[in-house]
């Protein structure tokens, strides 16, 4: 049985997206992050960063959110959630990942904890910390819109749906509260998080976390 260890809006929104998406049994585990269920020793048996999300595939314990959503493209091929091995459309697919997950993924920490890069008590270095990743995620976004302007296809790697979007949709939602620019306003982002909505899948992620408005 698969189980994700997850906490609402959190960085696992994109696996239990992809979960959604397969047609597999899964259970969910919720990670009382108020408690800091996460920073505890059972969960960090499983995860010694006490970040979420973890998977359990049977005796398989996972981490990083990108790599969860890969394996379980992989392990559910019938779900095509993942472009064929060795294909050119592959490779777009693994950067497509890894530049989520090392690049967007990676600023906007950042942005949300801005004080675990600046000294103890200084609130100036924490802010301008928030202000130059704000900034950094602005310029990654524009890159995004443009290669959804590139795409023939309604989805980030054209026509096909794939764990991609799943991914881009979460770090997307995350700017929502941005005072400069949200993923929504942009012309391409915009529609595609609206076409990411009217998901099945995406939907029954909002409804079982209990996720109001604004959905983007």
């Amino acid at each position: 049985m698969i189980t994700l260890h997850y906490s609402p809006t959190d960085a696992s929104m994109a696996p239990h997206i992809v979960l959604r998406e397969l047609a597999t049994p899964f259970t969910l585990a919720k990670v009382d992050r108020a408690n800091q269920a996460h920073k505890q020793p059972a969960y960090l048996k499983m995860n010694p960063n006490g970040l979420i999300p973890v998977l359990q595939d049977g005796e398989l314990v996972l981490y990083e959110t990108a790599a969860i959503c890969m394996h379980l493209a992989d392990t559910h091929p019938s779900a095509n959630l993942a472009p064929p091995l060795g294909s050119h459309e592959r490779a777009h697919y693994m950067k497509w990942m890894l530049w989520l997950a090392n690049t967007l993924h990676a600023t906007l920490v950042p942005y949300f904890y801005p004080e675990r890069w600046a000294d103890e008590g200084d609130t100036l270095g924490a802010a301008k910390i928030k202000t130059f990743a704000r900034n950094k995620v602005d310029y990654m976004l524009v890159q995004v819109d443009k290669h959804l302007a590139d795409q023939v296809g309604p989805w980030f790697l054209g026509e096909h749906y794939s764990a991609v979007d799943a991914y881009a949709f979460m770090l997307c939602r995350w700017t929502r509260s941005f005072t400069s620019t949200p993923a929504r306003d942009y012309a391409h982002i915009g529609p595609y998080l609206q076409r990411m909505l009217a998901r099945a899948a995406v939907q029954r992620v909002y409804e079982v976390e209990a996720i109001g408005l604004p959905w983007v």
